[in-house]
């Protein structure tokens, strides 16, 4: 497989592990966090809520990472770059669209974690193996 194809593909899939982890831990916020549900369309959280949805956030960020790195050993160092540095551009227009939902704080804790988060998940897939 070509270099940026395998870089692509690692990208690829660190994006969808991202969104399959936090698809899966939002279910399990809406069933474990009491009022989640009704205050979830309006985006009233509670601070308990907003820290639920930050811990969540950073197991998928590290969930990405991992998978991008263990699918991609060859190229894994510039594939988890890349997928950190799309992660981040992804999210920015996303919580400027939601940014009078949260306090300042919280986006950017969210949006600074990012790209440290994914480069931790990567080194968690071990070390590169010829």
């Amino acid at each position: 497989m070509q270099t940026a194809v395998k870089i692509a593909f690692g990208v690829l899939i660190g994006f969808v592990a991202w969104f399959v982890v936090a698809s899966v831990g939002n279910l399990v916020i809406r069933w474990t966090v009491a009022g989640y549900t009704e205050v979830e369309a309006a985006m009233t959280f509670t601070l308990p809520m907003m820290l639920a949805r930050l811990g969540l956030g950073a197991v998928s960020s590290v969930a990405a990472g991992l998978a991008c790195a263990a699918c991609v050993r060859s190229v894994r160092t510039t594939s988890v770059r890349f997928l950190a540095g799309a992660l981040v551009v992804f999210f920015v227009p996303v919580h400027y669209a939601i940014w009078s939902h949260f306090p300042v704080w919280y986006h950017v804790v969210f949006l600074v974690s990012l790209a440290p988060l994914v480069m931790l998940g990567a080194r968690l897939a071990g070390p590169v193996r010829a």
